[in-house]
């Protein structure tokens, strides 16, 4: 087993840890440090095991909080994953829509107006030209 020397408070321990994690030992003993500073910038020095003990304290807190946000997350994502299989699962709502037919006979009055009215302006433009 690997020995690291981590740095909590100012102050070195001798740590044991399994073969490949000590990385994560590194990390863990950064967050308890900066708790561990926490204290130290607020109160001063104290001793050791109750630095620790605060500053455990105080990771507990923010673990517990994040586990709630956690929990609170994953109830929502659940309603949401309810609510999207039931909105799977319904009939989508057919709308007819009635588009009108413009008879035959209609079409033809108005290209005979069209052809009027561009007789017409045709003339209106020769006079004026006049």
């Amino acid at each position: 087993m690997p020995e690291v020397t981590i740095h909590i408070g100012g102050r070195g321990f001798d740590v044991s840890c399994q073969e490949g994690e000590e990385s994560y030992l590194h990390s863990a003993a950064k967050m308890l440090d900066d708790e561990a500073q926490v204290l130290s910038d607020q109160i001063g020095r104290m001793p050791e095991s109750r630095m620790l003990l605060m500053a455990g304290l105080m990771l507990a807190d923010k673990t517990a909080a994040s586990e709630d946000r956690i929990r609170e997350m994953e109830t929502r994502l659940a309603e949401r994953e309810a609510e999207l299989e039931q909105l799977r699962g319904a009939e989508v709502p057919v709308h007819q829509v009635e588009v009108p037919v413009v008879p035959p006979m209609v079409a033809e009055m108005l290209a005979e107006l069209a052809a009027r009215a561009e007789s017409l302006a045709a003339a209106v433009e020769e006079k004026v030209a006049d």
